[in-house]
């Protein structure tokens, strides 16, 4: 069987990247760690390429609150878990085609991370068998004091991981990816930006999904290109008059391209009550 430079322990020193405290030092994204305060939230993440969340982490809104601190982004490393000559992978039992992630290097992160005390953390196992995440999982997960996301890759993880485990099974949509990674990043951006503090409560509270509905259309400058010009009422002035053409264009737009949104929106209205 041939070995994969990512699922073989690695030799000498330098290859394997560190597990880190909010970015990983060895790439030259440091000095963004922080101390711990009550508010944050702290993320780890066991994955097989911890290089892929660097930029991410560093960069833009989870940057910035990184820095604030209100996020602490820690990357675990599966190939550091190994030892000896021992693999992150190997052949599933039965046969068959791919291969599958080994439980013993995951458990040996997952037992002193869940040794730790916490009182509100989820682990969270990326699969195509999970529940979708929404918007409303984003604000759930924002309420907790640690997210453990547990990235795959290959044919899967071994099934015990999720007998043996709290695990939350969390699926994006219907599609299959090559790894937990992308899966992770979103969850991790659309997470830290329900914290407080990240960005403004007005830029949330317009943003699609929060009222269970899609966002209105935005426009800027210029007036005119191509011949399609802005909508007149948002050059009026006048606030209620944007704000109504904004609601009517948000449930509008939810009606024609997410039907079932709509539907949802209408069973949670509040039922009239009689005198």
């Amino acid at each position: 069987m041939a070995e994969t430079p990512s699922s073989k322990g690695p030799e000498g020193p330098g290859r394997r990247l560190r597990q880190s405290s909010a970015i990983v030092d060895s790439m030259g994204t440091g000095g963004l760690r922080r101390e711990r305060l009550p508010a944050m939230l702290r993320v780890d993440v066991i994955t097989l390429f911890p290089e892929l969340f660097a930029p991410q982490i560093a960069l833009s809104i989870l940057g910035r609150a990184v820095e604030r601190g209100l996020l602490e982004v820690r990357l675990h490393h599966v190939l550091d878990a190994l030892t000896g000559r021992e693999r992150a992978d190997d052949t599933p039992f039965g046969g068959g085609p791919g291969m599958v992630l080994r439980i013993e290097p995951l458990a040996r992160v997952l037992d002193p991370l869940l040794a730790e005390p916490c009182e509100r953390r989820a682990v969270v196992l990326f699969t195509p068998a999970g529940q979708r995440f929404t918007q409303a999982v984003a604000g759930r997960y924002a309420a907790f004091e640690q997210l453990i996301l547990v990235c795959g890759h290959y044919e899967g993880i071994d099934e015990r991981l999720a007998a043996l485990y709290p695990v939350e099974e969390i699926s994006l949509g219907d599609f299959v990816l090559t790894g937990g990674e992308i899966p992770a990043m979103a969850v991790l951006d659309a997470t830290a930006r329900l914290l407080p503090g990240v960005i403004t409560s007005d830029s949330l509270e317009q943003e699609s999904f929060q009222g269970g509905t899609l966002d209105f259309p935005v426009f800027t400058r210029p007036r005119v290109f191509r011949g399609l010009e802005i909508p007149p009422v948002l050059l009026s002035g006048n606030h209620e008059a944007i704000a109504a053409w904004r609601r009517e264009e948000s449930r509008r737009r939810t009606a024609a391209r997410r039907p079932d949104l709509a539907a949802e929106a209408e069973t949670k209205k509040p039922t009239p009550q009689g005198d």
